[in-house]
């Protein structure tokens, strides 16, 4: 059997450092830092004070009000990507078959702001009380469920997990269920809304945030020496993906082809990575091998990059030791540094990053770079603290989860 192509003609995003995808790729061109201090709660008892939030967003912008009361901000987040990701591959003003689109969308966690307040609110009281919708506002499936009742898409409909790879593992699965004829079109991405109290509260008791209180917009600082941990990040990230042939025939824009995905597992440690990159290594090496692309052919990766002491390096070394002499002519980046980590949804805001160099011929900085690590080959490419012009036609994203959960996926100029 043959297998279908695969591209992507659509893409939104909302995000720290905008409310769509254009003011989202500028930003990240610029080198602007997402982190600032909290709003969403009162953060001053927590070791942790800051975080990526999306600025500004008003749900009854987006939705009346009986509608929004219905939504966790995951969710309401997670439909604003898509409303933008669809309009932007016109699929509906050219009337595709809706029995043939899907929604896949990932979630490492879902409606954690909904459950801590449900559950806070019922400990208050004598009586177990709780919100008709607790439940559905709650899941992290009702994402890809409210997406598919507003647009009437009848496709494969559902939610990955896999922690922070969870949104690349929903691209990932879309691209098989396109190259299987299971769909015509696929929307596909993730979001995520963890800032709240047990959010920061549950990563500074893992000790995984920067507690960089006095001087937050440069507190993500991946690959720097000083490096003390990622901040959190909130938003949401949508691309349409599209049988070839298909958006050929309907005349579609055709940004890239989606031409590799790889997955590996660490089988090392529930949090920390393996020291020797053994999965980061395993799931790039597969990522090539599906797309069919040599090692010297691949321009750009936006790396996992969280900006913790032990994540940094073991990338970077996977990176060395799976590309050779050819990973110091590679572009290499962390957009980590400006969005802070998305939790399940950096996997498809960094897609569109790395869609946007082939687009656009930029690679974004990684900012806050002040002191190389010297257990990091200082060879390789990191882009530090200014973006770079370059003729971008491989371009790939990496993201690994706790659990040892590690996805990549590989966009080509079409």
């Amino acid at each position: 059997m043959e297998l279908k192509r695969v591209v992507v003609t659509g893409f939104g995003a909302i995000t720290p450092l905008g409310s769509n995808a254009q003011e989202y790729w500028e930003n990240l061109t610029k080198g602007v830092s997402g982190a600032a201090p909290i709003t969403l709660f009162d953060s001053t008892n927590f070791k942790t004070q800051f975080a990526c939030e999306v600025k500004n967003f008003d749900p009854l912008a987006h939705f009346d009000k009986k509608e929004a009361k219905k939504m966790d901000r995951n969710t309401q987040l997670g439909i604003v990507a898509a409303r933008e990701a669809v309009a932007h591959s016109r699929i509906i003003e050219d009337e595709v078959n809706k029995d043939r689109v899907g929604v896949v969308w990932g979630s490492g966690i879902g409606g954690l702001g909904t459950f801590e307040a449900e559950v806070l609110g019922w400990a208050n009281t004598d009586v177990p009380r709780f919100n008709p919708f607790f439940i559905p506002k709650m899941i992290a499936d009702i994402t890809p469920g409210n997406i598919s009742i507003e647009y009437g898409f009848h496709g494969p409909n559902y939610t990955t997990v896999s922690a922070c790879a969870s949104s690349t593992n929903a691209l990932i699965d879309a691209k098989m269920l396109i190259q299987l004829g299971k769909a015509d079109v696929i929307v596909c991405g993730g979001s995520e809304a963890a800032v709240t109290a047990s959010g920061v509260g549950g990563f500074n008791a893992l000790m995984a945030l920067s507690t960089r209180n006095d001087d937050p917009k440069t507190a993500s600082r991946p690959f720097d020496k000083d490096r003390d941990g990622f901040v959190l990040g909130e938003g949401a990230g949508c691309i349409i993906l599209e049988e070839y042939e298909h958006a050929v025939k309907r005349g579609a824009t055709i940004y890239a082809e989606l031409k590799g995905a790889g997955l590996s597992a660490d089988a090392y440690h529930m949090t920390a990575p393996h020291p020797e990159g053994l999965g980061a290594y395993l799931v790039m090496k597969n990522c090539l091998e599906d797309a069919g692309i040599q090692p010297g052919e691949v321009d750009h990766i936006n790396m996992h990059g969280t900006s913790t002491p032990l994540g940094d390096v073991a990338e970077s070394s996977a990176i060395a030791k799976l590309f050779g002499e050819h990973a110091y002519n590679i572009q290499i980046n962390s957009t980590k540094s400006m969005t802070g980590h998305l939790l399940g949804a950096a996997g498809v805001i960094e897609a569109i990053a790395a869609l946007g160099t082939i687009i656009h011929g930029v690679v974004p900085p990684t900012i806050n770079h002040f002191t190389d690590d010297d257990q990091i080959d200082s060879r390789l490419n990191f882009t530090f603290n200014k973006a770079v012009q370059r003729d971008v036609k491989v371009a790939m994203s990496n993201t690994f989860g706790f659990g040892g959960h590690n996805a990549c996926v590989l966009f080509k100029k079409i």
